[in-house]
């Protein structure tokens, strides 16, 4: 009996050797991004249209990847000259190498990936939006097409804006799609559902002529606190048309799928005073459009921004929160949270005066500024952006020239001004009289984003930028990730606003970096 003790002893030992082997090198550990910073060179760029990236996880390594079209010259192999050509391309968030490319006919408006109901969760998808007749559903992880638009049903016009999602409206399961075409004359144009299972239409399109003069604003889709869903757009103006009214008009019937039975009385008053099929939200030279969750109600909040004005909408019957008058607004706003009232505040761009912007935080209860500051800025058509952290506070980023006094390096050295650089700058609520600059270039930043790698708990910042060009001779276009924990920590300089008491010291800040957190934001706006 002790022999075989022993033995059974010895056997079972072994045996839990073997597994623990077998797991620690057989089953794969999730992939870590090792990559703190990266650039990709795509050529030489042919001008076009460009539009916000895209970031989405396509190759399933739970890294957000990079989704972009751009227009390069490439070379022709008969004649040896230059043509340009279109690309959609899915770089991956880790390295930046290409996880796949298509060609398309003609230039892109948007690439759209997050939040799509239009294939099974299993196989993801992309829809691609022309400038023109192309609207087509690609495969996430391929690049393959789905099913593409047949450019007939566009006859006499083209494709004003990316498409919007909507809920299933012809019961397959899939959710379907509206898009907006504009004919010659601006006050033509016409809605269209399209089956976001097959690509075709849901019935014939819808016609409105309407006036306005401006920059196109939407479309894009509201649902309100009874569930209604209406489509906003205009030019120059918001106004707003029902969604069941469109798929009354397209499918020439009166019954109506159970996704659009609901009104909102609300609304529908301010329709019956002008006698039309349209609700006026906001008229007045509109430029943005934003949907902001509220905080006190399941309905979404409307942000307008005009070029001199801030106003925040009630989702629920369109009266203004608040409304802040400003000079010359040339960007978005970014929402984040800035104060610790859970109440999404706007971080707004304002020219001051020549090649000098406004920097300003306006609170999201009140419509106040709680913070500003003037910076030099030679680059002003770039948009700031903010990520949230694990104590429910954002932190914001813009682009900004060097500023003045000297910036005072978390790792001292020397630091040589070279003229022409643009710098990248992070805000923090918790340090609010300084900033830190986190990396510069010289090109010209034409789109950026941040990407969330939820293993990590970390974020990454990428850019697209154009090399500046000489006569007649295309840039290069470039795309850049850069780690922002690792920024912060490694390579960012402070710039103090003002002075302080007591001073704000490099120690205490590294080791306030050090325990930051970043998460995805769990609203949508």
């Amino acid at each position: 009996m002790p022999y075989l003790r022993t033995a059974v002893f010895l056997l079972t030992m072994v045996i839990s050797m073997i597994l623990v082997l077998v797991c620690a090198f057989l089953i794969p550990c999730p992939p870590r991004d090792l990559h703190n910073t990266w650039n990709r060179n795509l050529g030489q760029e042919a001008g076009g249209v460009l539009f916000p990236l895209e970031l989405s996880d396509v190759n399933g390594d739970g890294l957000p990847d990079i989704l972009l079209s751009f227009t390069a010259l490439m070379n022709a192999s008969v004649l040896g000259v230059s043509r340009p050509s279109v690309t959609v391309m899915a770089l991956s968030g880790m390295n930046g190498s290409t996880l796949w490319s298509s060609h398309i006919p003609e230039e892109t408006r948007s690439v759209q990936c997050k939040g799509l109901t239009l294939t099974a969760p299993a196989e993801p998808g992309c829809l691609v939006t022309g400038t023109s007749k192309f609207l087509s559903l690609l495969q996430a992880s391929s690049g393959k097409t789905i099913w593409t638009l047949n450019p007939a049903h566009l006859p006499s016009g083209t494709l004003a804006a990316p498409a919007v999602m909507l809920p299933d409206l012809d019961g397959d399961k899939v959710g379907d799609l509206v898009v907006l075409a504009i004919g010659e004359t601006q006050p033509d144009l016409c809605f269209i559902l399209v089956s976001g299972k097959t690509g075709n239409p849901l019935g014939g399109p819808v016609k409105y002529s309407i006036n306005g003069e401006g920059k196109l604003i939407g479309p894009q889709a509201h649902i309100t606190s009874q569930g209604a869903i209406y489509i906003l757009f205009g030019f120059g103006n918001v106004q707003a048309v029902a969604l069941r009214d469109l798929f009354a008009q397209a499918r020439n019937r009166d019954s109506f799928p159970p996704v659009l039975q609901r009104e909102e009385p609300e609304w529908e008053k301010r329709r019956s005073v002008n006698l039309s099929e349209l609700t006026d939200i906001y008229s007045g030279g509109v430029e943005f459009l934003q949907m902001v969750t509220a905080s006190d109600t399941n309905c979404s909040d409307l942000l307008i921004t005009t070029k001199h004005n801030l106003t925040l909408l009630r989702g629920e019957d369109l009266e203004p929160r608040w409304s802040l008058e400003l000079q010359d607004i040339h960007s978005q706003p970014a929402p984040g949270y800035f104060n610790a009232d859970q109440t999404l505040d706007f971080m707004v761009q304002a020219q001051s005066n020549d090649n000098v912007k406004k920097m300003l935080v306006v609170d999201g209860k009140s419509g106040l500024p709680v913070w500003s500051y003037d910076l030099p800025c030679h680059m002003q058509e770039s948009d700031a952006l903010s990520v949230m952290t694990l104590e429910k506070k954002s932190v914001f980023l813009f682009w900004a020239d060097e500023m003045q006094p000297a910036l005072q390096n978390l790792e001292p050295g020397p630091r040589n001004k070279r003229p022409g650089l643009h710098h990248l700058y992070l805000l923090h609520p918790t340090f609010p009289t300084l900033l830190l600059d986190l990396t510069n270039v010289t090109d010209i930043v034409t789109a950026s984003a941040i990407g969330i790698n939820d293993l990590q708990k970390d974020a990454f910042y990428i850019t697209m930028t154009t090399s500046p060009t000489s006569e007649n001779q295309p840039g290069l276009l470039l795309v850049s990730k850069l780690g922002l924990r690792w920024a912060m920590l490694t390579q960012s300089r402070m710039v103090p606003l003002r002075e302080t008491t007591p001073k704000i010291s490099r120690g205490e800040v590294r080791r306030f970096l050090s325990r930051l957190k970043f998460i995805d934001f769990p609203h949508k706006f």
